[in-house]
């Protein structure tokens, strides 16, 4: 009992003396950040604008630093920056003599202590994560630092037209919300060359690349009456198209390349409206996939989604031209002979590949028979006289309708024959035409792919490097 009494008795001394340090006003005594503190907020209105003359406007001088390039939101037309803001002004009530005070010259006061411009950015459409600093710096020509980091996210009017070698030009307007130009003016805190190419903070290794920064200073007014000041800031940037041109042109080119490739196989083997079929489902496969890479507004198509589109029609051109080579090579026994102009118009002016078929030695041996026989039928009088004029032995007269039926079988014969040449000179003609078409369309869908490459080539170098 007696221990715990001590013990009791011990921790009301401590407290007692706690209580008697934290209640003496003396204990700040030695310390000037203090003084300075007490000096400066005795009396002070953070909620008056600090001139002596309210006919004098407050100047505001800002600046800022882009550090890095949080998001491009094309869909919703929102750009999201991360950018170290600074600003400064005079404040009239926080002046002292360093003299007076260790010859301390400046001092960070709680930034809920002093007045502060209302400064906005016109462009904000949400409250961005930013770090809160509680502290301005103040020096002792009342000169007032306010910097912190802020994250932005602001409207920004996007251009997906030349998309991936697009460049962006966003906009962030500082101006006063309340205040007019004859209360708060602004200005730039450095020169205008300085701010447009300082890149000394910018993470340099995202997609995007910050161009310059450009600023404009200028006086608009809303109903002709109270004008306000302004700072616009033009952050221009570009797009790194090097992944977007692997992972999107790329395989679209290899896959035209092979369509191209794919003329060469011959037409009437069949192969080829099998090869086309299947490059066509592949670039669909393809589409498919980077459908979701590929920017979405609603105001405009990029123009390398007209790109996909005209790859897929020219795949399906390709394909079109195919079966329809096909179908002149193919069942010619079913067609009539070459019409007279499409003969004029390729036939007559392509380079003939082959010579016409000459009739089989059996055609040429029943013919002769069959002359042979009519001319022995109608001059020799008897059949002795035939038969030692040709040395061949006929039938007799009672055999007669056997070497009718005989003539008969050779010439229904001669005409199958004649008939068989005949599909086979207007096969000949069909595949001929077929080829050559071939040709003058593989060259005229050969031009059109080439004269599309080159163009949006030419465009999208210049693009880059404008």
């Amino acid at each position: 009992m007696f221990y715990v009494s001590k013990c009791h008795i011990f921790l009301l001394v401590l407290s007692y003396v706690a209580f008697r340090l934290g209640n003496n006003p003396n204990r700040f005594a030695n310390s000037t950040l203090v003084r300075l503190s007490d000096y400066l907020m005795t009396g002070y209105k953070k909620g008056v604008r600090p001139v002596r003359n309210w006919r004098n406007s407050t100047l505001v001088s800002i600046d800022f630093m882009v550090y890095a390039i949080l998001s491009v939101d094309e869909k919703n037309q929102v750009l999201t920056t991360y950018i170290w803001y600074r600003q400064q002004w005079k404040d009239e009530f926080l002046v002292w003599n360093p003299e007076d005070f260790d010859n301390l010259k400046q001092i960070s006061i709680p930034t809920t202590n002093v007045w502060v411009p209302d400064i906005l950015i016109n462009e904000f459409v949400d409250v961005g994560k930013s770090p809160d600093i509680p502290y301005v710096y103040v020096r002792s020509d009342g000169l007032v630092r306010n910097y912190k980091p802020i994250q932005v996210v602001t409207a920004c009017s996007l251009d997906i037209y030349n998309f991936p070698f697009d460049v962006q030009n966003c906009t962030l307007t500082f101006t006063s919300w309340l205040h007019t130009i004859s209360d708060i003016n602004i200005s730039l805190m450095r020169t205008p060359e300085e701010v447009m190419f300082d890149k000394s903070v910018f993470m340099n290794q995202g997609e995007w690349e910050l161009l310059h920064v450009l600023s404009k200073y200028s006086v608009f007014s809303i109903d002709g009456n109270d004008h306000y000041a302004e700072m616009k800031f033009y952050v221009v940037i570009r797009r790194r198209p090097l992944f977007y041109a692997v992972s999107l042109l790329l395989p679209s080119v290899f896959l035209m390349v092979m369509d191209i490739v794919g003329f060469y196989l011959p037409p009437d083997s069949g192969e080829r409206v099998s090869f086309k079929i299947t490059l066509l489902l592949g670039y669909s496969v393809f589409l498919i996939i980077v459908s979701d890479t590929l920017p979405a507004t609603a105001i405009g198509t990029p123009l390398i989604g007209v790109y996909f589109v005209v790859c897929m029609a020219l795949l399906v051109i390709s394909l079109m031209e195919t079966i329809l080579i096909v179908r002149l090579v193919h069942k010619q026994d079913l067609q009539p002979h070459v019409p007279e102009w499409l003969r004029h118009l390729i036939l007559e002016r392509a380079t003939c590949t082959g010579e016409e078929l000459s009739h089989s030695v059996i055609t040429t041996f029943f013919v002769f028979c069959l002359i042979a026989a009519k001319l022995n039928h109608v001059t020799c009088e008897n059949s002795k006289d035939c038969e030692k004029s040709l040395g061949v032995t006929f039938p007799l007269k009672e055999n007669a309708p056997v070497v009718e039926s005989i003539l008969q079988e050779i010439s229904s014969i001669r005409q199958y024959l004649e008939k068989r040449d005949e599909y086979r000179d207007i096969a000949k003609e069909w595949l001929q035409v077929g080829y050559v078409l071939d040709v003058l369309l593989f060259r005229f869908y050969l031009v059109a792919v080439l004269a599309y490459s080159i163009t949006l080539g030419s465009l999208w170098s210049v693009w880059q490097y404008a």
